[in-house]
């Protein structure tokens, strides 16, 4: 199954290539899953094992793979051209790709390789350098393919929105079980439930619950526990269609809220609007951040603020839905139109074990971002 048009995947091509051109690059060799999925619909969890597509200057592409994925990549790609490495005990994957690369003309060119993903691992990375480095000229093309994909077309922009909208309602679902003495395995089926029951998919990585003092964590873990009739609970979830994530943060309280999560909530709200402020074209990556971390000064929250606060979103695969680039502090990379961005107010006060997030997905514009999700700003209180 497809999700793009076949035009769609030629511009994409297009792009790369030229950027290619740009570089002085004779061909790519792609590990991230993100990409192969971007540049040809290619969709499988089997990139835990090695595999590469190889895309020449001329638009040629061959993708390496095991043969567990050969009718993957045939019912969910416009790929062609499949070459298998088979498993036996020395088998060695990287020699096949050297021989495909070979078949493909590319011996002592010049090739962009995408070293920062998930979908190489140390050891294989190490062993393309060793068996490739004599073979072709490898130059560092990591950020070639995510640069290009973190502004969206009009196509994947209808998935991230119908993904934002599968989002809205499943906190909206969630939301009537969230009273003391819930169990926050329930709260979590309800989620992920209502995300696949609306034709979404898995997110690349788990939803973030906790609730009394793992309110403060920001990632998944295991273990459950119930509700306390006063309490405080975090979530961070997405909705996922076409593997296009679109992310939402909050932190309920259940009875009165402290006058430590009024301060926080304040502070989270604040800072949200400061980042929506330059969260436009004429602004970086890092001015995003800076304006988020300068509100976190004035309350004096420096200590309980994390280092970045939000990052691009789109079709990711596991371990994470994070995608490039970040806001953080000194990132230079410019906010274009139509880049789908997750900015989140994260505030843990370990001091007083008092938790607040605040967080949504934004598409941005030629002027003021917009938000993508329908959901209240409002501190959420269960009394």
């Amino acid at each position: 199954m497809l999700h793009f048009a076949h035009d769609e995947f030629q511009a994409r091509r297009e792009r790369v290539i030229a950027e290619m051109a740009n570089r002085k690059l004779d061909a790519m060799l792609i590990f991230s899953q993100e990409s192969m999925y971007w540049l040809t619909g290619y969709d499988s969890f089997g990139f835990c094992f090695f595999q590469c597509l190889a895309l020449k200057a001329d638009g040629q592409m061959q993708l390496l793979t095991r043969s567990a994925d050969l009718r993957q990549a045939r019912h969910t790609s416009i790929l062609e051209a499949i070459v298998i490495w088979r498993d036996r005990g020395n088998a060695d994957p990287v020699i096949e790709l050297r021989n495909m690369l070979d078949d493909m003309g590319l011996l002592g060119n010049r090739i962009g390789v995408e070293w920062l993903t998930h979908g190489l691992t140390g050891n294989a990375g190490l062993a393309v350098n060793e068996r490739l480095g004599s073979f072709a000229s490898l130059k560092d093309a990591s950020d070639l393919v995510p640069m290009l994909r973190a502004v969206k077309s009009e196509a994947e922009i209808a998935h991230v929105r119908e993904a934002a909208l599968i989002a809205d309602e499943a906190f909206e679902e969630a939301l009537p079980l969230i009273v003391p003495g819930a169990d926050e395995a329930d709260i979590l089926a309800a989620m992920q439930g209502h995300v696949l029951r609306r034709g979404g998919d898995y997110p690349a990585n788990p939803f973030v619950i906790g609730s009394g003092r793992d309110a403060l964590l920001c990632r998944y873990k295991s273990g459950r526990r119930k509700l306390d009739a006063s309490d405080q609970l975090t979530l961070e979830w997405a909705g996922v269609k076409a593997q296009y994530h679109a992310a939402l943060m909050r932190t309920v309280i259940l009875g009165e809220p402290s006058e430590r999560h009024l301060e926080l909530y304040a502070a989270a709200r604040e800072a949200l609007a400061a980042v929506e402020a330059v969260m436009r074209p004429e602004h970086s990556f890092g001015d995003v951040f800076d304006a988020h971390a300068a509100v976190m000064e004035e309350h004096e929250l420096v200590r309980h603020r994390l280092s970045a606060c939000g990052y691009s979103l789109g079709a990711r695969y596991a371990p994470s839905w994070m995608d490039t680039p970040m806001f953080h502090v000194g990132n230079p990379a410019i906010i274009q139109p139509n880049m789908t961005l997750f900015a989140h107010m994260i505030i843990m006060d370990s001091d007083t074990g008092t938790a607040m997030t605040l967080g949504r997905t934004y598409l941005t514009t030629e002027t003021e971002p917009e938000p993508l999700s329908r959901l209240s700003l409002e501190l959420p209180v269960v009394r």
